[in-house]
This record gives structure tokens, sequence and C-alpha cells, in this order.
């Protein structure tokens, strides 16, 4: 069965985004050409960062790290998840070996990723990585879910949330940037829904469903892109590779069962993805 996402979900989602400015995400933005003001609180004391260490050789492997949700750690899917793809593409693309170090947890969400950089083992994973991967900001959002189930959550009810997952993003990339210096690349992907789609959603949630999700999701990435964009770090789209441009793609071939969480050919398209996005 075709995806289809009626136009009120897009108006919806505008509205959203239009309704997160004036809450405060904004605010926490950068202008054009401004770096912004890294988060201290989720810092660790000077002692506790480790030093970045860049290699000099060609030759030597490059270290991909992903950090994230379950989108990262594989949750649902017997398979490679995606950060080991992309490395192994990377690699193989440029000729050069490519390392890949998941630290995907289950359920983390801006704030919890925020604590997990400031453990030793983590920070230091981070801090020599070449390049980064961040999966993060769907679990921030999975409360309205209970609210939409209870009668309805309009842009008054999810711009509050989108702008608090802004803003812990931004609390995350500034950690990242604190650790690994401005010889490390970052790539913080989107979603396709962050909640769950296709098949699925269409059985278990029922209808207008689909449209409101999609809204919520078209919103949360403006969110992220626009975060991502100030710490002149990549937003990788994953909305249109799932769904195409118009939205209208069934994702569920791309789906484990639960319908929220990729299989292994949606963690390849993920790899894939990541790799158009990167430079040699």
């Amino acid at each position: 069965m075709p995806r289809t996402v009626l136009a009120g979900g897009a108006a919806l989602a505008a509205a959203v985004v239009a309704l997160v400015a004036v809450v405060g995400v904004v605010g926490w933005w950068a202008p054009s050409g401004s770096a912004p003001e890294p988060d201290h609180s989720a810092r660790a004391e000077s002692a506790a960062t480790p030093t970045r260490t860049t290699t000099s050789s060609a030759s030597s492997p490059r270290s991909v790290v992903g950090v994230g949700d379950s989108v990262t750690a594989g949750t649902n899917c017997d398979c490679a998840p995606f950060v080991a793809r992309f490395a192994e593409l990377l690699g193989a693309r440029d000729g050069r070996p490519a390392t890949a170090t998941n630290l995907g947890v289950p359920g983390l969400t801006t704030h919890s990723l925020a604590t997990q950089l400031t453990q030793a083992g983590p920070a230091r994973s981070v801090a020599a990585a070449d390049l980064v991967v961040v999966t993060i900001g769907a679990n921030d959002l999975g409360p309205l879910e209970d609210r939409w189930e209870q009668g309805g959550c309009g842009p008054a009810c999810l711009a509050p949330a989108v702008a608090a997952m802004a803003r812990g993003l931004a609390t995350d990339l500034a950690r990242v940037k604190a650790l690994g210096g401005s010889g490390q690349r970052v790539e913080v992907t989107t979603y396709w829904n962050v909640f769950e789609d296709g098949d699925v959603a269409d059985r278990q949630r029922g209808a207008g469903f689909a449209d409101w999700s999609d809204s919520v999701t078209v919103a949360a990435n403006r969110a992220i892109c626009a975060t991502t964009r100030t710490f002149g770090d990549t937003c990788v789209d994953l909305y249109a590779p799932f769904l195409s441009a118009d939205g209208n793609r069934n994702p569920t071939p791309l789906l484990s069962s639960d319908g929220d969480h990729p299989d292994a050919a949606g963690h390849a398209l993920i790899a894939r993805a990541l790799l158009a996005a990167t430079p040699r």
C-alpha cells in the first residue's frame, strides 16, 4: 500500500516550525556566520577531557564512531548496523582502511547522550575519531505519542518538545566539538520518522497517525539540520532516501518487524547516504 501523507500534515509541520522559533530554539541557534556559545554544563572538567590525537599518515586507518539511539545501536535487526557498514564502504571507496566503533544505546535521548559523552570510555573514542556520526532526538519526542492518543497534539503541543530537543542536540554537538576539535568531521542524520511508520503504524495506530507523525518528523528534521549547521557540521537527510522526496513511499521494506527500526536493507541505505555525504 502506498504511503499517503495528507496536505494537512505539511501545513501542521510548517506551523510547528514557525512556533518553534517563537518558543526559543532560534534564541539558541546562532546568527549566520557566528558560532553558538557551548553549554559548559555538559562538559567534564578539563582534566577529564581527553586530548584529541590526530594521525598523520594517509595510509593509517580512519576511525568512524557512531553515537546515538537505538537506530545507531541496530535494535531489532540481526545485522551489521549502519556504522559498521558505512566504515566498510568508506574504506572501499577511498582505498584506506576504516574502523568502526558503535556507541549507540537504545532509548538514548539528547540529555542522556550528553551524559554518555562525559564518561571516560565514550569520550576517549569520540576524541580519537576522524569522523563522528550522530543520530539522536527521536526519543525526546516519544511522550508526544501519548498526547496524540489522548486527544491530539497540535503545534502548541509539538513546538516546545521540538525546541527542547534542538537545545539538547546543541549541547551534544558542543561536547563533541570540545572533544574532537576542528580537524574532526561530524555528520548528524535526520529521521524518516521519529515514531513507527509503514504498515505497522497504519495497522496499530490507525487513521490520522501517519499524517501527524510525518508533521512531527518534518519539524524535528528541520530543527536537527538547523542546529547542526550552527556548528559547521553536516546534516545527512534520511527522510527522502526512505520515503522519497515527496514523503509518499511506503518504507515497510526498509523497516524491521516493529515498524520503528531499520532492517538490514534500511541500515545499508543509511550507510550509503552517509557515504554520499562524505567527501573523499
